[in-house]
């Protein structure tokens, strides 16, 4: 039992958790956004009052592909949001943090292993190498 409580205070799952717990929320605002705002927009612009009232019936069977429209529309909307407030601005972040880590050793241009940048000879093949 004090296993199962070590697993399930650790961070990772708490962490796991919160993150469905956020992104169902994130879900239900995404999908009003599409269904009430951008889909009767789009469909200004092409005489349709809805996409899911889009279907096709073949005997007794309705095919309803206006709702596969809407569900694409916002998977499109969550990747969209999801890359430009999440994924590019980590991405930049990372970059910069990276850039500011300068790096202590360089390639011996004989051996090709890592040494300190003031060595004058590597201390793997004993090769003679400019100081960087």
């Amino acid at each position: 039992m004090n296993g199962f409580k070590k697993f399930l205070t650790q961070g990772n799952v708490i962490d796991l958790a919160v993150a469905v717990v956020i992104g169902a929320a994130f879900n239900a605002i995404v999908q009003s956004f599409v269904a009430d705002l951008l889909t009767p927009l789009i469909s200004a612009f092409g005489g349709l009052p809805d996409f899911a009232s889009l279907k096709i019936t073949i005997g007794q069977s309705n095919f309803m592909y206006g709702n596969f429209i809407n569900a694409i529309i916002s998977f499109l909307m969550v990747a969209a949001v999801i890359y430009f407030l999440v994924v590019k601005p980590y991405t930049h972040f990372r970059d910069r943090a990276a850039a500011k880590v300068e790096s202590t050793t360089h390639e011996c241009p004989e051996c090709l292993s890592e040494i300190p940048k003031a060595a004058s000879r590597c201390a793997f093949c004993s090769a003679e190498v400019a100081r960087a």
